[in-house]
């Protein structure tokens, strides 16, 4: 076979094996470079494509995108040399088939090999995310990141890191299926562990540092001082009051710090603000003194009381007692509410254990006082119910303040609660001042003291040792309950009822007996008397014994009056009992004389005597 090339006028015969060696020298390179980065000459920009010369019969095409990282503007021009995959040597247009994130992503993953050979960092890009992760341009080949291996710490906003070249450690990689983890944690916990090596070996408590604050948590916040992490606990963040540390910090805040406490065992770093600051209970003392009065600010409310701040880091407490004159038992938050400014009085100051008493009743004028000196005891005055209780009546006062009727002062017939029946919450009534204590804050009063007291009035005179005849109205196992003239009540005991324990027996009366008896007691308060007709019979005796003879003559009371009664009784029959007094006294005195001698003889001489005079009237 013969090819005629070049002149037509000239004929230049080529054989069957030449054409071959030609094509061979020109293609036989290309061929094999399919699957191979291989170096190409930026020809021109059309549009979103690069066409590239590879030295191949066509040009290749390849996305302008491909050359850029990813976030960022392709940099390239015509003439520049790159590298690209051939993936063919043409497509259906004839082209070459050109790839230049390929060719990235096989120079990428020989380096990468290398690096987690070696154990080495790489850098990389966060530019997307996807589930459980996001996606990592490391110079060409895309990694895999882990949602847990961001960072030590859960991260809220991913933003900040998102295109940022920073250091990555592989952790795993498949070039057969172009899988690639890498951690960014890993990475942040060797550095931090050499920060935190050389930090605490130069940390000293007292000393100050800077520090940013990485979380905030309800009892404070967690400084990282740069590979170590110190808590900066709420009540170390300021001397005033501190509800959350969202109020002072943010998270992400560089902020200086004072390490007050530092444990290299366990490597705990406490820390505070406040400590940077001048401490405002220096010299509080002088501040504020006793009885002074100032204006605060509530900054929390309790059940006992509620703090009110003086100045920034200096609250006070005001106990509940301390809050109203006349609201007593009532929760502080009805009384007043937080951020509230308040007058307050200071009550008492201890620097050592920061504590102020404080009292706000106390700017305030004082009800009590003002109704001692408007009303005294004995003044009759009107008010409201306000409430009725098991033991009496409180009722309304001026000056919001309430005084109590106690059951006793009710009236003076009825007790306990028969007296609280008639009366009901809400209705006026009258009563009259019985006593005022300001230290304790108490008034009493009284209804019945309004009117005399009936007892006192149907006692009249009586005294005790007088003798009363009174009727019985009732008969108990313990005595005799009987009504003394002028509807006095009053109560003989068994006891009491007779000198001989054979006759001490109830039952021997009934109900409208009348008996004498002598008083004992007479109970004012309770308005009962007590009565003894044991004491009345023994005064009887003695008496008789006074005037007509003594028991140590060996005459008895009953011989001394059955000697008158039967002289009487010779006199005649038909004397009256008036007539035979007369003679019951004359024999009496008769006898009298006889007694008279008897005593005067001594008690050794008398005693044989007397016998036989007893046996004599045996």
């Amino acid at each position: 076979m013969a090819i005629e090339l070049g002149n037509p006028d000239v004929n230049v015969e080529m054989s069957d094996e030449d054409f071959a060696g030609m094509l061979e020298e020109t293609f036989g390179e290309g061929e094999n470079s399919e699957g191979t980065v291989v170096k190409g000459t930026v020809i021109a920009i059309e549009g979103d494509s690069v066409l590239i010369d590879v030295g191949l019969k066509s040009e290749g095409r390849v996305a302008l995108r491909e050359f850029g990282v990813p976030g960022t503007a392709p940099d390239i021009s015509a003439g520049d040399i790159v590298d690209v995959f051939l993936e063919r040597m043409e497509d259906s247009q004839g082209e070459a088939m050109l790839s230049r994130e390929k060719a990235r992503r096989e120079e990428a993953w020989t380096l990468l090999e290398k690096a987690f050979n070696d154990t080495e960092r790489v850098m990389g890009s966060i530019f997307g995310r996807v589930k459980g992760g996001f996606t990592v341009d490391l110079s060409g080949a895309i990694a895999f990141l882990p949602g847990s291996q961001v960072d030590v710490r859960p991260v809220r906003d991913i933003n900040p890191l998102m295109g940022t070249p920073q250091p990555f450690q592989i952790l795993k990689m498949d070039r057969r299926r172009g899988n690639i983890v890498v951690s960014r944690r890993a990475v942040l916990e060797e550095s931090r562990a050499e920060q935190r090596n050389e930090l605490l070996a130069g940390l000293t408590e007292g000393q100050v540092i800077e520090g940013i604050v990485k979380n905030l948590t309800d009892y404070g916040a967690f400084v990282d001082l740069g590979g170590v992490d110190g808590l900066l606990h709420v009540t170390d963040m300021a001397w005033r009051r501190i509800n959350h540390p969202s109020e002072v910090l943010t998270v992400g805040q560089t902020v200086n710090v004072q390490v007050i406490r530092f444990n290299a065992e366990t490597q705990r770093i406490s820390l505070g603000m406040k400590q940077l600051e001048a401490d405002p209970w220096d010299s509080i003392e002088a501040k504020y003194p006793l009885e002074g009065v100032f204006t605060g600010r509530v900054s929390n409310i309790t059940d006992y009381g509620a703090f009110v701040e003086l100045e920034p880091g200096v609250e006070g407490l005001v106990h509940v007692s301390e809050m109203s004159w006349t609201k007593k038992n009532v929760h502080p938050g009805k009384i007043i509410s937080t951020s509230q400014e308040v007058e307050v009085m200071v009550l008492d100051v201890d620097q050592t254990k920061r504590r102020i008493s404080l009292g706000i009743k106390q700017t305030q004028e004082n009800p009590w006082t003002d109704f001692e000196s408007s009303f005294t005891v004995g003044t009759e005055i009107e008010g409201e119910i306000k409430n009725i209780t098991e033991f009496g009546l409180f009722v309304g006062l001026p000056g919001d303040i309430d005084g109590m009727i106690h059951l006793s002062d009710l009236s003076w017939e009825k007790s306990g609660e028969e007296a609280v029946v008639d009366y009901e919450k809400g209705a006026m009534v009258k009563a009259k001042v019985l006593d005022i204590d300001i230290e304790k804050e108490r008034i009493s009063l009284g209804i019945k003291q309004l009117t005399d007291d009936p007892f006192e009035s149907a006692a009249g005179d009586l005294k005790k040792g007088d003798v009363v005849t009174c009727t019985v109205s009732g008969v108990t196992d313990g005595g005799l309950e009987v009504t003394v003239s002028g509807g006095l009540s009053g109560f003989i005991r068994r006891s009491d009822l007779s000198r001989e324990r054979s006759e001490q027996r109830p039952d021997r009366y009934a109900v409208g007996d009348r008996i004498d008896a002598q008083v004992t007691n007479i109970d004012r308060r309770e308005h009962k008397l007590s009565l003894s007709i044991k004491a009345q019979e023994i005064k009887e005796e003695k008496e008789a014994m006074a005037h007509y003879g003594s028991s140590d003559s060996g005459a008895s009371l009953g011989d001394i009056l059955g000697a008158a009664m039967r002289k009487a009784g010779a006199d005649g029959e038909d004397a009256t009992e008036t007539e035979a007094e007369p003679a019951a006294e004359a024999a009496a005195e008769e006898a009298a004389p006889e007694a008279e001698a008897v005593e005067e003889t001594p008690a050794e001489e008398a005693a044989p005597e007397a016998e036989e005079e007893a046996e004599k009237k045996d």
